[in-house]
């Protein structure tokens, strides 16, 4: 099992960096093999409210981190044109959710040859994403036969305000043949039901993530903030980062039972 976690957002470098020292540490003792994330740019949020620290400073501050505590990076790619630069300092192209289907920002993100993160549309069932993989197969023919495809869970939308989690999508997702990673934080989310603000209940990513290992999954994602209720972008639903230690124990003992 590896983990993709950081902050939702780059707020600032303090934030950014407190929070990779200390996923950083954690893993190690755990044994996780860790992804940094987080996003330079959150461009599609609900209402126009602050969006992160921009591709250009925010790239400089995961580059800190790389160098720094030696962690591959994540972060969101929202434009074609981000994917070029971005790939100078990440090592994983995450394709957001709304995008999943942008033929133009598949392929640009491909053609780095990093590996591309596809998070599954709320509104896609698991087997749509084969024509996702197909794009990216047509300017990479071996991306995933290389591993340099991966597909994530983050829950389908349920009327107006709520996602549900399918478990049964993960099966189906894994008959792509591609490493599937279960985002617990996102499917949490109950979108802009706050003021035009999107808002999600915590509580509930304890369970959803042993479920989703008791399935198999190959990663987890895991948002995590050291002080959720201030962070600019997903306040609701974040992992306060003091809880992480008991989360990422709970997550190890069911995935090797499940591996067992």
């Amino acid at each position: 099992m590896f983990l993709i976690a950081g902050p939702c957002a780059i707020e600032n470098r303090d934030c950014i960096l407190q929070t990779a020292e200390t996923l950083n540490r954690l893993c190690y003792e755990l044994g996780i093999t860790l992804y940094f994330k987080s996003s330079f740019d959150k461009a599609n949020r609900t209402s126009a409210s602050e969006r992160g620290i921009g591709m250009e400073e925010g790239l400089r501050i995961l580059q800190e981190v790389k160098e720094q505590f030696g962690l591959p990076i994540v972060t969101d790619v929202h434009e074609s044109y981000q994917c070029r630069p971005a790939s100078e300092v990440a090592d994983v192209l995450q394709i957001p959710a709304f995008l999943s289907r942008q033929t133009d920002l598949l392929q640009a993100a491909a053609s780095t040859d990093r590996i591309v993160n596809i998070k599954k549309g709320q509104f896609m069932a698991p087997w749509d994403l084969g024509g996702a993989i197909a794009k990216i197969e047509q300017v990479s023919p071996d991306a995933a036969r290389n591993g340099r495809i991966w597909l994530t869970e983050r829950g389908s939308s349920f009327g107006y305000g709520r996602l549900v989690v399918d478990m049964t999508s993960l099966v189906e997702m894994r008959r792509f043949g591609c490493p599937v990673v279960f985002d617990a934080t996102h499917s949490v989310q109950q979108p802009s039901t706050q003021a035009g603000i999107t808002g999600g209940n915590r509580e509930m990513v304890p369970y959803l993530m042993r479920a989703a290992l008791a399935v198999g999954v190959d990663g987890l994602f895991i948002e995590t903030h050291p002080e959720p209720e201030k962070a600019i972008s997903d306040a609701a639903n974040q992992i306060r980062l003091s809880d992480m230690r008991a989360l990422l124990q709970q997550a190890l003992e069911i995935d090797r039972l499940t591996n067992s």
